[in-house]
């Protein structure tokens, strides 16, 4: 830990449960409500209206932790169904605008349905079906953004073939006047299906985008249970990305959100050649694995049981006790002597003080560490530091571009409006 005496510098809060963790319908009122009428994380292309039913259903039921996954996630289902009917019409009818805003409407009550893993057979189902309709939802959009299967050329032989990613390139994008790229990793819960959200703002501002999921969540090929399987997913990736004449390998970012910044810290010491820049926003590298750090998050700003969802993303399926005794030895950026490298790609860590998901001691750590590091920490706010973050790291990333972009004109792309 980073704080004086050896302590986390939220430890006055670390038994303090948060209230939303007494019952579904606290969770709703407390955290996800507001959200849902914003139309942003979690609830991207999602509307609050769409969840009334779901959310009577599941307070009438009295739904609370520890959550039978199955029997939450059916509860869903027919909302998410009524959507998808409606834009399966109003796509037979030539209505692309409407069945778009259906499909992804449709996606994003699916995505709180697998929410926040698919860890039981009905959230598997959840994570299926919602890919279909948000991918048609995105390919009906005037831009459409496509899915592309990397070769993932690096991988082993217990790791899948493909990288499953989505991509979007500005129009004027070909061999002579080839575009920056963002790399965007996703994180623990949110995936390729909700982060899409950023990649219009992006075209808007000539930058093609890629979004990809990090090991152990949605579709990554990576084995989670092995410390270097990033790095060869990596190089696949930035294989791929230097056999694309429409996009300039000179200027390559990543930004990772919240788990992926992880990823995002790993890589930018492992590939710094390949990199222009590289975001990690609310992420950690080495107290996240912490026993004393673990054994709290459950009860705190995550709205389900965080321990529990990252030992199923990091390969220990059900047993969080063996999560906790091992992560730390095998995943720290700080004990493998990642941090430690000589070479490190310009890197900017970005983070709420207050973050109650990943402590911020661990950005602390990593300054401490290796090549100089880019920091700026949002006081007295949470996960992620949010919104102010966004505005920080947008303008830090046009810079890395080298463009002139406006980050309240690309904010306003986020939101999801409803048109019907």
């Amino acid at each position: 830990m980073a704080a004086p005496g050896g302590q986390f510098f939220i430890r006055e809060k670390l038994k303090t449960p948060a209230p939303h963790h007494e019952n579904y319908k606290q969770l709703w009122e407390a955290k996800w409500k507001k959200p849902a009428e914003m139309g942003v994380y979690p609830f991207m292309f999602g509307t609050a209206k769409d969840f009334e039913p779901v959310v009577e259903e599941l307070v009438r039921r009295d739904f609370k932790e520890p959550y039978d996954w199955d029997e939450y996630a059916k509860v869903y289902f027919p909302q998410a169904e009524s959507l998808k009917q409606i834009a399966q019409e109003a796509e037979s009818k030539g209505e692309k605008v409407k069945a778009s805003e259906y499909y992804l409407r449709s996606s994003a009550v699916y995505r709180i349905s697998r929410f926040p893993a698919p860890r039981s057979d009905v959230q598997r189902e959840a994570w299926t079906l919602g890919k279909e309709a948000c991918l048609k939802g995105l390919s009906l959009r005037p831009y459409p953004v496509q899915e592309v299967l990397i070769p993932h050329t690096h991988g082993h032989s217990n790791e899948g073939a493909h990288i499953p990613v989505y991509h979007l390139v500005p129009e004027h994008a070909c061999k002579d006047t080839p575009v920056p790229t963002v790399i965007i990793f996703t994180g623990l819960d949110g995936y390729r299906t909700e982060l899409a959200v950023w990649m219009e703002g992006w075209r808007q501002n000539g930058i093609a985008a890629i979004v990809l999921e990090i090991p152990g969540t949605g579709d990554c090929p990576a084995n989670p249970s092995d410390p270097t399987s990033p790095d060869r997913l990596y190089s696949s990736l930035f294989a791929w990305i230097e056999q694309q004449e429409a996009l300039d390998t000179a200027k390559v970012a990543i930004w990772a959100f919240s788990t992926g910044g992880y990823y995002a810290i790993r890589v930018a010491h492992t590939h710094p050649d390949k990199l222009a820049g590289v975001v990690a926003l609310g992420g950690g590298c080495h107290h996240m694995f912490d026993r004393a750090w673990l054994d709290h998050v459950n009860h705190l700003e995550y709205p389900f049981d965080l321990a529990n969802t990252l030992a199923y993303k990091w390969g220990y399926g059900n047993d969080v006790e063996a999560f906790k005794q091992e992560a730390s030895a095998k995943f720290s950026l700080l004990n493998d002597g990642t941090l430690d490298r000589p070479e490190c790609a310009r890197l900017l860590l970005v983070n709420g003080t207050e973050d109650e998901i990943f402590p911020i001691d661990d950005y602390y750590l990593a300054l401490q560490h290796g090549a100089p590091k880019e920091a700026r920490f949002v006081t007295g706010v949470k996960h992620m530091g949010e919104p102010m973050s966004f505005f920080i790291i947008l303008k830090w990333l046009y810079g890395v571009f080298g463009i002139q972009a406006d980050p309240v004109k690309q904010m306003q792309t986020l939101p999801f409006k409803p048109k019907y």
